[in-house]
């Protein structure tokens, strides 16, 4: 049960607490859905590019490999620091910074033409870039109570597919301009950097850091908000807290970081090499591998949205993340079967699409209910960095493979053999009971951001 805060005087009696809550979601959410949807875009427009830049630089398919996986090391470098930031100085500054930098070096891996260089930009994006997702969780703590912020998390989720459906019809038709000399795949990336640059100054002015700063909001409105946060705050600060030597001899924490560490072996390298993979299972053009690969992210929309409904309407989360791994395992098995017309392998592919997404929510969800609340506080940074580290060995095994020989249809059956074992090891998940919340996306983040381990979603003062 939530807890209520009382009214910190008078006035605050008179709040419309429903009316003002809606009133904060419309003024957040949707500038924050729209930075995470170029967050995404520029992290996996490498691999849109890639289908040009392999005529133009001759890069082996182990480079792009190798390319698209060290984002992911960059990536931990400043994950936890930056959230810390967030909490300690100024969100709105340390995401203008953030957006300005990764939209730069993104533009600026237009200019590559060595391995080496390309490695650079790579790892320097990811660096770039973290920081930003644990720093809109640490920042939705400031704004949303967790009966609020759960659903406001997984709004966020949504973006990813919406991203990628998005920028592959787009990628397309920038990789056929030759304006200047530049050759298209140079164009994307500078044209698809100018937004977050841009998004990075608007961050300055749109966004307001706590609610005492937003003057927008009455003065009563801002009182009643604060009063419920700290309320929500001093009530989960009581509940006590779990060590991280505690947490790591727990079954469950290491089934759920292998599981996801091994589902996303394949879900990344999904994301990043669909379009070579469409490419050479349905010998296209540039721009109709685009199109169906926009198609077969976009259906992942679908995915997050009736994945959340079901698994909130029956309480279920453990037998849904395992669906949607083994389906996705399933259909990316299929489309590997020879002989089959092209259309029917896009059918497969698009069916892949739409359960590779339906899988993270309900997985999100399982460390409150299998760990308990502090111990899913500490325990799901390390099961973070295990979905992160997983980014590099998927994408760089992929590569490695390719270039030694293997086709498109083996790369399949590797991602599809990655979430089938991860279902198995998920399905070996012991949960102690099935209750209602939100997902615990920002558990291992506010866990460091007092000296002792905090239960979800502690607001640290």
């Amino acid at each position: 049960m939530e807890p209520v805060a009382k009214p910190s005087s008078p006035s605050a009696r008179d709040v419309d607490g429903d009316a003002l809550r809606r009133r904060i979601a419309w003024r957040v959410l949707p500038f924050v859905f729209v930075l995470y949807i170029f967050s995404y875009l520029d992290r996996a427009n490498a691999g849109f590019a890639k289908l040009a830049m392999a005529d133009d630089l001759k890069f082996s398919e182990e480079v792009f490999g190798l390319g698209f996986g060290i984002f992911f090391i960059g990536y931990l470098f400043l994950e936890i620091p930056g959230a810390l930031i967030v909490e300690r100085w100024s969100a709105r500054k340390w995401f203008a910074r953030i957006l300005v930098s990764w939209g730069a070096v993104s533009a600026l891996t237009a200019f590559v033409h060595t391995p080496m260089q390309f490695y650079a930009a790579r790892f320097l994006l990811g660096v770039a870039e973290a920081g930003f997702f644990p720093g809109i969780i640490v920042y939705f703590t400031h704004w949303f109570a967790s009966r609020d912020r759960g659903r406001a998390l997984a709004g966020l989720v949504m973006a990813v597919p919406f991203s990628l459906a998005l920028g592959a019809p787009v990628s397309g038709l920038l990789l056929r301009v030759d304006w200047l000399g530049l050759a298209g795949w140079r164009w994307l990336f500078l044209l698809e950097g100018l937004p977050a640059v841009l998004l990075g100054i608007a961050t300055l002015f749109v966004l307001d850091d706590r609610p005492r700063d937003a003057k927008w909001l009455a003065p009563r409105d801002r009182d009643w908000l604060v009063a419920q946060l700290d309320a929500e705050a001093r009530a989960k600060a009581a509940a006590g807290g779990t060590s991280i030597r505690q947490a790591l001899r727990l079954k469950n924490v290491w089934l759920l970081s292998l599981g996801i560490f091994a589902t996303n072996t394949g879900g990344y390298a999904f994301a990043f090499w669909l379009p070579t993979a469409v490419k050479g299972l349905s010998g296209g053009s540039t721009s109709s591998v685009l199109w169906w690969s926009g198609l077969i992210y976009g259906l992942g929309i679908g995915g997050v949205f009736l994945s959340g409904q079901s698994s909130d309407r029956t309480g279920d989360r453990k037998w849904h993340c395992v669906a949607g791994q083994v389906a996705t395992a399933f259909f990316l098995a299929g489309s590997t079967l020879p002989g089959q017309p092209v259309g029917l392998v896009m059918a497969w592919l698009c069916l892949a699409g739409f359960t590779a997404f339906f899988w993270p929510s309900p997985f999100w969800a399982l460390p409150s209910l299998t760990l308990g609340a502090s111990a899913a506080a500490v325990s799901i940074g390390l099961i973070n960095m295990f979905a992160n580290l997983a980014g590099y060995l998927g994408n760089h095994q992929v590569g490695w493979l390719k270039t030694h020989g293997f086709d498109d249809r083996a790369c399949l059956l590797f991602l599809a053999g990655c979430y089938l074992l991860g279902a198995v090891l998920v399905s070996f998940v012991r949960v102690r009971a099935i209750r209602s919340g939100p997902p615990p996306y920002a558990h291992a983040i506010l866990s460091v951001l007092s000296r002792r381990p905090s239960p979800p979603s502690t607001i640290a003062s």
